[in-house]
């Protein structure tokens, strides 16, 4: 091995210095888009991108002096902030040391996740020396440490060294060891394949619930799902907090925490403070209040504003009754002490912002979000935050305490699926990112890049591009931060399901960042840390026993694809997207086995809609063409796409001879088309089959219609039915009987479920 020492070399020429920073920083100055060609990077978008990483690139000496201090302040700290290991090993760290210290020793501690300690004192000589180097006129060495074999989990090094005329030199890092591959339960591992439905829970309409779904409205529809339906999973939209605001702050794909749940989802009357309260007893005999929730079931769109006003009133008296138990110390106050200890600054840090958020809207109307709020509550650690935060500490508790309700509901209704005999029970969805305007992004904003947007290159689907207008997360904080944000996210997930889709995958690979100032067009690809990301998501998954399903659609590489597979992490296949070079549709024997198939997403039209070209229709209202030229292709383009699709199901037999093999003649999706679909869909070896809930009852209409705010009602379309029609309607029963035929047909129906009486 060559043990010359290395130094730093200043770049001669901006371009070099500029190619060199980006490639420290993981920016791509080249990437192929869909059509396979290519895109160069301009010096103007990768400085800007570096810029938003806090590197100077104005001139060579900028960023030759910003290369040598990250050439330093790598050399002269002793260890990563972070080391992920494989639970194969091998089990060693790299540690960087002066070279004075070489006659010294090294005291290693480890505290491993379970509280066991390692201990041991070895001297710095008898450590493998990897490689020498100058920093700033100082001599380092690079010395490899062995460790002992650990079990998957989250652990602590320290280590200390100490060498004559030098002192001490302490250091600690977080080791992660994390395991191959995520888990799968072991009939999925064995090849059994399972099925379920995909509900928005906001569109869980019911004759009893307050305007939008609930988690009992959830619990309702798993005696359905189970008993009539054969469903080993019910998939729901991402449950974080959001604002509730129409038009621009209901989607839940962007959130104001990923950490937090949106409360319109309790079920206030199952809350026990509210139970026993005296207001509840006076409005279960108002007229008005019943009026009210009748008016908000009765409305075909979800009313978000009217619904979070009402739940928070409500949840504030239960609230408001709940403290007794807290200044008596009851053992409820006690369980709900228990609850805010084990979740830490995060629930501290949300609830804050919550009530902070509630109190300056209250004091102006005008004032909407924390950019608005005076300098001194920008800083969540700051002297006014904390003072804040003490005297108004009962709006803060009240925040704590709805999402500890939050908890309790949701857990049941897991606990009760499982208990019903759904194998996987709830599927829940991660979002990519937060709203720059919330909650995380409010009290982790340093680990995000500011001035820069998360997107897409064009595409297919979006000839322009996409801007999804959200700060992208810094690789390099995020490691400084030992993945917690990252973990913290995933686990708040798995705690109440059985599967969990983690919407955009490739974030964990790679992410198109468009500077502030430029479309699409003129962005690129910034890299991550992929391997690292990949064994903490596998560990959250082995240590919660939750399938992965990660979502890779668009512009995805075929290494991703596999670098997924073998971590096993499902991936994603909707129908309209599985064709060959030539254009035609995949048979099904050509689908992966570790996926899920679907029929649609949130994004796309369902069957009955893709059909109608219904989001072509909807697309033009929404003025998304630039031009008829363009309508007028899209619509021929659908024909092609129908005609394919029925080539497609004629040639695996699954059309009746009655049905015309001519899309022109089939303006609609008829019962035996819809049949043939789910058919073709079930007998993928895919190992789940998923369908929306649009789909189940053949809506035209989907639920979101990208590129669109006040244009199109997104993430407000309730189901057609209730959920007490579900067991009555003669459509959604003959659904029902086709679906369990092809479930049965294909190995995907349950041959016994658990009895339980409904609760």
């Amino acid at each position: 091995m060559d043990l010359t020492p290395v130094a730093f070399e200043p770049a001669r020429s901006y371009e070099e210095a500029l190619r060199r920073a980006a490639e420290i920083c993981g920016v791509q100055l080249e990437y192929w888009d869909i059509w396979g060609r290519r895109h160069e990077a301009t010096p103007q978008v990768v400085r800007a991108i570096l810029e938003s990483l806090g590197i100077a690139a104005g001139s060579l000496e900028e960023l030759n002096r910003a290369l040598e201090e990250r050439w330093w302040g790598y050399w002269s700290s002793a260890v990563d902030p972070v080391v992920v290991l494989d639970e194969g090993g091998p089990w060693q760290v790299d540690i960087r040391v002066p070279a004075l210290v070489e006659n010294g020793r090294v005291r290693v501690r480890i505290l491993e996740a379970t509280g066991r300690v390692h201990e041991w004192v070895q001297a710095l000589g008898e450590l493998e020396t990897i490689q020498l180097v100058q920093a700033r006129g100082r001599l380092f060495e690079a010395k490899r440490l062995l460790l002992p074999k650990l079990e998957i989990g989250y652990h602590r090094l320290e280590i200390s060294m100490e060498a004559p005329g030098v002192g001490e030199i302490t250091a600690r890092t977080e080791l992660i060891v994390g395991p191959e591959q995520a888990y799968l339960p072991p009939d999925l591992a064995a090849g059994k394949r399972y099925a379920g439905l995909t509900v928005p829970l906001y569109a869980l309409r019911s004759h009893r619930n307050w305007g939008v779904g609930d988690f009992t409205d959830l619990q309702k529809l798993v005696d359905w799902a189970v008993d009539r339906a054969g469903c080993q999973f019910i998939g729901l939209n991402p449950l974080h907090a959001i604002f509730n605001r129409r038009p621009f702050n209901t989607s839940p794909y962007l959130p104001a925490s990923v950490f937090y749940r949106n409360f319109i989802y309790i079920d206030v009357d199952r809350v026990e403070d509210w139970i026993h309260s005296r207001w509840a007893v006076r409005l279960r005999f108002s007229d008005g209040f019943s009026r009210l929730l009748e008016e908000l079931r009765a409305q075909p769109f979800v009313e978000y504003e009217r619904v979070a006003r009402v739940k928070r009133a409500f949840l504030k008296l239960a609230f408001r009754a709940f403290l007794r138990h807290w200044r008596e110390n009851t053992p409820r106050a006690r369980e709900f002490r228990a609850y805010i200890q084990a979740e830490g600054e995060r629930l501290d840090r949300f609830a804050v912002f919550c009530a902070l958020e509630e109190w300056h809207h209250r004091r102006n109307p005008e004032i909407w979000v924390w950019q608005q709020w005076p300098a001194e509550y920008h800083d969540p650690a700051s002297p006014a935050v904390e003072e804040f935060a003490r005297r108004h500490w009962r709006s803060v508790l009240f925040h704590k305490y709805v999402q500890w309700q939050l908890e309790q509901q949701l857990r049941a209704v897991q606990d009760y699926a499982r208990a019903r005999g759904m194998t996987l029970g709830l599927f829940h969805d991660l979002a990519l990112t937060v709203d720059r305007c919330g909650a995380d992004f409010w009290a982790y904003r340093h680990l995000f890049a500011e001035g820069c947007r998360v997107g897409a290159p064009p595409d297919d689907f979006s000839p322009k591009g996409q801007d999804w207008s959200f700060p992208p997360p810094s690789a390099e904080a995020l490691r400084r931060d030992a993945y917690r944000y990252v973990r913290d996210s995933i686990r708040r997930c798995c705690q109440s399901g059985g599967i969990l889709r983690i919407d955009h995958v490739m974030r964990f690979f790679r992410l198109f960042w468009i500077p502030d100032g430029c479309d699409p067009n003129h962005g690129t690809y910034v890299h991550y840390p992929y391997g690292e990301l990949l064994r903490v998501v596998a560990l959250e998954s082995v240590l919660h026993r939750v399938v992965i399903v990660g979502e890779d659609l668009g512009t995805v590489e075929p290494w991703i694809r596999q670098q997924l597979a073998e971590a096993r992490i499902l991936g994603y296949r909707v129908f309209y997207f599985e064709r060959d070079e030539q254009g035609r549709y995949r048979r099904p024997d050509e689908y992966p086995v570790s996926a899920l198939v679907s029929s649609t997403t949130h994004d796309l039209p369902t069957l009955a809609g893709f059909w109608q070209a219904r989001d072509i229709q909807a697309r033009r209202q929404a003025s998304l063409f630039p031009n008829e030229e363009l309508y007028h292709r899209a619509v021929k383009e659908r024909e092609r796409d129908k005609q394919a699709i029925l080539d497609a199901l004629d040639r695996e037999g699954l059309l009746p001879n009655w049905v015309p093999r001519s899309a022109a003649e089939l303006p609609e999706l008829t019962g035996d088309l819809h049949n043939a679909i789910v058919g073709f869909l079930a007998r993928t070896p895919c190992l789940l089959l998923n369908l929306n809930q649009e789909d189940l009852t053949k809506e035209t209409e989907q639920q979101n219609l990208p590129g669109t705010t006040a244009e199109y009602p997104n993430w407000m379309r309730k189901m057609r039915y209730t959920i007490e029609e579900l067991e009555s309607s003669p459509e959604v029963e003959d659904f029902l009987r086709m679906w369990r035929r092809w479930l049965a047909e294909t190995g995907r129906l349950p041959v016994a479920q658990a009895p339980q009486a409904r609760s």
